[in-house]
């Protein structure tokens, strides 16, 4: 099930900024800005950002490294593999970008009950945008994204044009991976999100 989010509760709303905070870290760390929060019974159990670049690993989407945070953590807890299953059972997903089809697949076969989107991914997405892994047989996902508010003109005001760090094509996606997020968050100029180094 897919749905266009109105109305979310508060609740919502900060998981989905935890998730920005980790696409933030992704930026300053030259990745695509894509962050997420696992959350489990109303607390954040595991976060997760792009490390694609930095592990020279194209499979280190954000979503991947938290299920390995995850993974790693209930093998140290002597969770069985059953318990593992159930315990993915009861997640949800906040993640600003909506899953590619490998992130989408890999959900589905944990068996991840949510996840919250919070812009498509119109090359790679695997939760409506170009497949929809979320539907028919593995109908057990609910996925739901937000709706976009009022955003400001990223690029005209808040890139620094005289300061290069990415060539033209990967500031262009990554101002308009921020200009799809929601808006609500990016209403500071991105001059403060980016650290830059002169």
């Amino acid at each position: 099930m897919e749905s266009e989010g109105q109305g979310w509760s508060s609740d919502n709303l900060a998981y989905m900024e935890l998730a920005i905070q980790q696409a933030k870290l992704a930026l300053e760390s030259l990745e695509v800005p894509v962050g997420c929060v696992f959350i489990k019974d109303g607390k954040v159990i595991a976060s997760g950002r792009n490390r694609t670049n930095e592990t020279r690993n194209a499979t280190r989407h954000a979503e991947m490294e938290a299920i390995d945070i995850l993974l790693e953590k209930w093998q140290r807890d002597g969770l069985s593999k059953s318990d593992v299953a159930e315990t993915f059972s009861k997640c949800i997903l906040y993640v600003t970008c909506e899953p590619c089809i490998m992130c989408a697949a890999a959900l589905s076969i944990l068996g991840i009950k949510e996840v919250y989107y919070g812009c498509a991914n119109e090359k790679f997405g695997g939760c409506g945008s170009i497949l929809s892994l979320h539907s028919s047989a593995l109908s057990h996902l609910s996925v739901q994204k937000f709706r976009k508010e009022k955003v400001s003109n990223v690029q005209e005001d808040c890139w620094p044009q005289k300061q290069s760090l990415f060539s033209e094509v990967s500031m262009n996606r990554g101002i308009l991976m921020l200009q799809n997020l929601t808006g609500l968050w990016f209403k500071r100029k991105l001059s403060d999100i980016l650290r830059f180094r002169i």
